[in-house]
């Protein structure tokens, strides 16, 4: 069999970094980055991205040589992504971090509200549920990614983790501080606002639970695979008829009925800027469905049913 030839490139520099030769034209993008981390070992296949032109797209890990528009010798040319961390590791630091901060709040210990608070108990119950919730959402969260999630990409770039946590840990502080305070004020219309909250936010929990469980069920373990999510037996997840990544919409649900529950500024600034944020994420997905698949629904749309 002919085997093939590959030489990478800085896609900075266009300087000649590595030479393959005697590559299987049946060799994935993974194998090839294995072979150049052999003469690069400061670059590991996580931190490399390889592409066909300078400034076009990363190639796939799983894309297979032959397949690739190249001739008996394929040109690739190289980015440094910088240093890597996994996703599972930043997802437990930034989970854990508001879980342990808001704690710290709660129970009031010292330097935070004056000598004479330290360790006391707020006498609203509100204060007290409104830990259950928050702690229920983080442990929920820190549970999903250890036994639900699977994710199409092992790593992320380290610089990721100081910026997430950045957002998590201090909007976890500032709401913290403001619940827990011993003049915080409960809300106006009392025990029917947090009842009606509370329900919102325990509906869109389980809705939230739910879908991820259907999304995993879509990717079988260890694969990339990319399927179309459709509603199943559960009700909440009758929500996919209408938009493209309703995990997020409950989200966004969960953190409004928070701050309906709570009264609180911080919270609600929280629950804007994660909405944002989560509606950018959605829209990407939406236009990635619709690129890849034909046949998606037309009827949905990225994050709020009919609007958005």
């Amino acid at each position: 069999m002919k085997h093939s030839e590959v030489e990478i490139l800085d896609a900075k520099t266009r300087e000649k970094l590595c030479f393959l030769d005697k590559v299987e034209p049946q060799a994935t993008i993974a194998e090839i980055k294995n072979l150049f981390t052999k003469s690069h070992p400061q670059w590991y296949p996580a931190r490399q991205s390889l592409r066909l032109d300078p400034k076009g797209k990363s190639l796939k890990d799983e894309d297979v040589l032959q397949k690739l528009p190249v001739g008996t010798t394929a040109t690739l040319y190289f980015r440094d992504l910088g240093a890597q961390i996994s996703w599972v590791t930043v997802f437990l630091t930034e989970y854990a971090g508001p879980l342990f901060i808001y704690l710290l709040f709660y129970f009031r210990v010292p330097f935070i509200y004056g000598h004479k608070y330290d360790f006391t108990s707020s006498r609203h119950t509100v204060v007290h549920l409104a830990c259950i919730c928050h702690s229920f959402h983080y442990v929920k969260r820190l549970l999903e990614t250890l036994f639900v999630h699977r994710f199409s990409h092992g790593t992320m770039p380290l610089r990721n983790i100081f910026k997430n946590c950045t957002y998590y840990w201090g909007f976890a502080a500032w709401m913290a501080y403001y619940i827990n305070h011993p003049l915080y004020t409960p809300p106006t219309y009392g025990a029917q606002q947090v009842k009606l909250a509370l329900a919102i936010f325990v509906i869109c929990q389980l809705g939230n639970f739910s879908i991820h469980m259907a999304l995993r069920d879509l990717r079988p373990a260890g694969s990339k695979t990319r399927k179309i999510p459709y509603p199943t037996k559960n009700p909440f997840t009758w929500l996919f008829l209408l938009v493209s990544c309703p995990n997020y919409t409950y989200e966004v649900g969960s953190w409004i009925g928070f701050a309906i529950m709570t009264q609180c500024l911080p919270v609600a600034l929280f629950s804007v800027v994660g909405f944002t944020q989560m509606t950018i994420w959605a829209k990407g997905k939406h236009r990635s469905y619709l690129k890849e698949f034909r046949d998606y629904p037309p009827l949905r749309m990225p994050i709020i049913p009919f609007l958005l």
